[in-house]
């Protein structure tokens, strides 16, 4: 395993994070043990949650992820040897059976902590995610501003007064977002600086061949800020493995189980995809190795964090940690991001 350090601290992380938002879902609870097992073995120390997983987001399944994380806690011993994660879901229609108030208010941050804390059987977080804004903006894929008639109020300041509490109080260590865009961080950054607050660490963003928004702005908040990315989805829900363009059927692909999913099921997307297996190819490379070690070997990450369902999945993923590009098959790659760009924000 490679590690980093997670930024304006002296924590050593995995650059292969363990996504977990199947336990509780796609995976039972013996699975979700297994690959946490068998990840921990292969050097992954960084594992991701959220109060909303497993996913998709339903009732019935609310907080099953930290459970199953939590128990495996319980049973093995080793949350010291892990940096966990996990976040608060923002405001959301379809949510409201998490909490009374969907919104990033002291009250709602406080319960949320508390019951991720009770579900993960742990005392504190490592790193506290806002899983996306509280505001309109651009984020899930929207191209177009949707924010003109917003009527949130900017609450940054008593955002990070709240996380600050909970940090001197141990239940929180570090904090970070998720789904953010260059002006949300900068505003943070600006409030921790000016307020003597607790300063983000980490943005969680989708970034992979099929989706390189993150270099548009947010990377230059990265580079000159220290804000590691920590990317989500860089094989792109199971498309940049390159299974689609087989014909064959693949029923259990979340791709398949939760067609609400849209954005990787383009025309675009399948001849980009198409166009990357080729340069994989003719460097003999599997696609899954092309399109992690691009993400693996980028500058401003911190972490990229990958999701599977089988122990198979997850030993081809955590592999790729070994790949190195050269500096042909980037100039190729971004040929066809030229071409093709950003298929699937």
């Amino acid at each position: 395993m490679k590690y980093t350090t997670l930024p304006h601290t002296d924590i050593k992380v995995s650059k292969i994070n363990l996504g977990t938002m199947t336990f509780g879902q796609q995976n039972t609870e013996a699975e979700g043990h297994a690959q946490m097992d068998y990840a921990l073995e292969r050097g992954v120390n960084f594992f991701d949650t959220a109060e909303m997983y497993s996913v998709p987001a339903r009732q019935e399944t609310y907080g099953s992820t930290e459970k199953v994380i939590g128990s495996w806690f319980k049973k093995s011993g080793n949350r010291d040897k892990v940096v966990l994660a996990s976040k608060i879901a923002g405001p959301n229609p379809g949510f409201t059976y998490m909490r009374d108030q969907l919104d990033f208010s002291p009250a709602s941050i406080k319960y949320a902590v508390e019951n991720s804390l009770k579900r993960l059987q742990t005392d504190y977080i490592d790193l506290y995610q806002m899983h996306w804004p509280e505001r309109k903006t651009n984020y899930f894929g929207q191209r177009a501003f949707n924010g003109h008639d917003d009527v949130w109020e900017d609450n940054f300041r008593e955002i990070l007064e709240t996380f600050d509490l909970l940090i001197k109080e141990g239940k929180i260590k570090h904090i970070g977002v998720s789904n953010e865009n260059a002006w949300g961080m900068m505003r943070l950054l600006e409030e921790s600086k000016y307020n003597n607050l607790p300063r983000i660490k980490t943005v969680q963003n989708p970034y992979s061949l099929l989706n390189r928004l993150f270099e548009v702005g947010s990377a230059e908040v990265s580079k000159y800020e220290n804000i590691g990315l920590l990317a989500y989805s860089p094989l792109a829900f199971g498309v940049l493995t390159g299974k689609f363009l087989t014909g064959e059927e693949h029923p259990n692909a979340r791709i398949k189980l939760f067609p609400q999913y849209t954005r990787y099921n383009s025309e675009q997307c399948t001849q980009a995809t198409r166009l990357y297996q080729e340069i994989a190819h003719k460097h003999g490379l599997t696609l899954t190795q092309l399109a992690m070690g691009f993400v693996l070997q980028q500058p401003f990450l911190t972490s990229a964090i990958i999701g599977a369902t089988t122990l198979e999945q997850l030993k081809e993923n955590i592999d790729t940690i070994d790949v190195v590009l050269s500096k042909e098959i980037i100039t190729e790659i971004n040929e066809v991001q030229a071409i093709i760009p950003d298929p699937a924000p």
